[in-house]
């Protein structure tokens, strides 16, 4: 054991003499102090045992270090003598222990390493040049046009079918058929039926019922449009005075109208270029004949061609108006040609059409009539107000078609004479007040030949019970005034009115027997609701004044007939259940007059009309 000590502690002097640590160093009292680095020496070879000696415990090395302490070792320069490397030492090195490197604890790199891929993609450029001229782009260009909104109803539905039925056995029905949204081509079919029944008189019934089908085409430059259409109206002479009836009972004779038209026309498509050349053809014709065998035919060619150049218009309007009429007494042809030529001139503040309209008429004899056809629009407050005047004049055909739409109670050999406007004058104003409130005002004196006028033809034991045409068989003169309004406050409500007042100074007849000399019509729409819509109109109409036979008084004799005045209130109401389905009402004659449009002929009193309607 103590020789294990020994060796031990020889070992651990020769390695603290030998080895380059740092020690604790003290000052020389004697000489100054100086760094000196000790040159290395080898250690000496370890023995070569089978088995290492055991490490001293904690104990042992503490005690071998103290003993180390205490040695006294003097490595001051004796005289005479040098150090290593002929280096002198001047420091005393005191080795107190071993050297332990100390390691620190590991750090742990607390990050995760970013998967994503952050790289940005960068597509691959490919670069043509652009073929175009380089414009100035400092002018003032041209705003495009803000597009409409959408539709409320984005699906819309081409056809519509309505029913009804009300009292006074009335019935109600219409259908519109159509191919649906196309710009090039439109086709369809309407059908439309009407029938009613009054109970103040013996057949007090009317009927009206509708069918045509149509076509329009659309192409580049020209577009198509052609109609055929057929219209049946039915009623009875049911009138005779009340407070005179006739001895015997009548059986009133039933009076039929058919009409078979058709029209086709051809015109140029608008485009907004100057020194634009425009044309238009229309062909349209009908036959007619009623219950009494009384044939009307009628064939009108018509067409204008307009040339533009800048703000002058240079154009003529023509027609060929073929007729031919035909009753019990009588056939004759009835044929007008016409000629507008005319040139417009239009500027910022005003419109100006000059022109004559030239009138050849093949009746009994040849007449030619030239006319005036000027008018004038002068801006007197831009934007909002118009002054306007024209001269103009024409020949009006007599059409057994058309005076039986406008009375259906006339008779037999109706007598054909056409009138002539041989002057009309007429001035006004027009434009906008405010917003949404526009306006229409004008005086006018009309200059008419053979005005036509509507008595009654009664001859209850004969049974004619009927109405004749007359003609004022010289020249009369119609002034008065015409005012329109319209007034929409919004797309909900939208409120109208026309007033027409006339006086009139017959050349020959002593009134102008069945034409009013007032006549008001208004009329209002209300959209409550894009489910609820309510509608309503008002027709007042002066009295007039009839002239009829008075056997009484002589043979041949007359008297004078006063019909009252009278105003006839109508309203209706929609309600959409959804976009396919609708109810309807409407309400005629709400005040429940007995008023008559004809001598001895009422109108129906108060009725109800209900029904639904449905888009498919």
């Amino acid at each position: 054991m103590k020789f294990k000590y020994i060796y031990a502690l020889l070992i651990l002097g020769m390695a603290l003499f030998f080895a380059p640590a740092k020690a604790q160093q003290k000052k020389s009292t004697t000489k100054p102090k100086t760094t000196v680095k000790p040159v290395a020496k080898k250690p000496a070879p370890k023995p070569v045992t089978k088995k290492p000696a055991a490490a001293p415990t904690r104990s042992a090395a503490q005690n071998l270090g103290d003993a180390a302490s205490k040695i006294a070792q003097d490595t001051s320069k004796k005289a005479g003598q040098t150090g290593i490397n002929n280096q002198s030492l001047s420091e005393e090195i005191i080795v107190t222990t071993a050297y332990k490197p100390v390691l620190a604890d590991a750090v742990k790199i607390r990050r995760n390493p970013d998967l994503d891929d952050k790289t940005p993609f960068k597509a691959p450029l490919a670069y043509k040049p652009i073929d175009k001229r380089l414009e100035r782009n400092t002018d003032i260009k041209q705003m495009e046009a803000v597009k409409m909104p959408a539709e409320l109803d984005s699906a819309l539905y081409n056809n519509l079918v309505k029913a009804g039925a009300g009292n006074l056995k009335s019935t109600y029905a219409e259908l519109y058929v159509n191919n649906g949204r196309d710009a090039a081509l439109q086709t369809g079919l309407y059908v439309k039926h009407f029938a009613q029944a009054g109970d103040t008189y013996a057949k007090q019934n009317q009927s009206k019922d509708e069918i045509g089908v149509f076509g329009k085409s659309v192409g580049e430059v020209n577009s198509l449009h052609g109609t055929i259409g057929y219209k049946r109206q039915g009623n009875y002479f049911y009138g005779y005075n009340k407070f005179d009836p006739p001895v015997t009972p009548i059986n009133p004779a039933k009076q039929t109208f058919n009409t078979l038209s058709a029209e086709g026309d051809l015109t140029k498509n608008f485009k907004d270029i100057e020194k634009d050349f425009t044309y238009a053809l229309k062909l349209n014709g009908y036959l007619f004949n009623n219950a009494f065998h009384a044939k009307e035919s009628n064939v009108v060619l018509s067409g204008f061609i307009n040339q533009t150049v800048k703000q002058f218009y240079a154009g003529l309007n023509a027609s060929v108006d073929l007729s031919t009429q035909k009753d019990s007494l009588y056939s004759i042809g009835n044929n007008l040609v016409r000629a507008n030529p005319y040139l417009k001139f239009q500027g910022e503040n005003y419109k100006i059409d000059a022109g004559i309209n030239i009138v050849s008429e093949f009746v009994f004899s040849s007449r030619l009539f030239v006319f005036p056809a000027a008018r004038l629009e002068v801006q007197i407050i831009p934007k909002y107000v118009r002054l306007f005047a024209e001269a103009k004049g024409d020949v009006n055909k007599s059409s057994l078609k058309d005076f039986s739409e406008t009375n259906p109670f006339i008779g037999q050999n109706i007598n054909i004479k056409n009138s002539v406007d041989q002057l009309d004058l007429a001035a006004g104003l027009k434009g906008t007040l405010a917003p949404g409130l526009g306006f229409k005002a004008t005086v006018f004196r009309n200059d008419v030949k053979n005005m036509p006028l509507f008595i009654s033809n009664f001859n209850f034991t004969n049974g004619y019970n009927r109405f004749n045409v007359i003609y004022d068989g010289g020249k009369a003169t119609v002034t008065g005034f015409n005012g329109e309004l319209d007034f929409k406050a919004s797309d909900d409500l939208d409120i109208f009115g026309r007033v027409e007042i006339k006086d009139y100074k017959m050349a020959t007849e002593a009134q102008p027997w069945n034409l009013p000399k007032f006549k008001l019509s208004a009329g209002t729409n209300i959209n409550i609701s894009d489910k609820v819509k309510l509608m309503g109109t008002l027709l007042f109409r002066g009295d007039t004044k009839d002239l009829v036979a008075d056997p009484a008084s002589g043979v041949g004799a007359t008297r004078v007939v006063s019909l009252k005045s009278f105003a006839d209130i109508n309203a209706g109401a929609e309600y959409k259940v959804n976009k396919r389905l609708g109810i309807f009402l409407q309400a005629n004659n709400l005040l429940n007059a007995t008023y008559s449009s004809w001598l001895y002929y009422p109108d129906y009193g108060f009725n109800i009309i209900g029904g639904v309607s449905y888009g498919f």
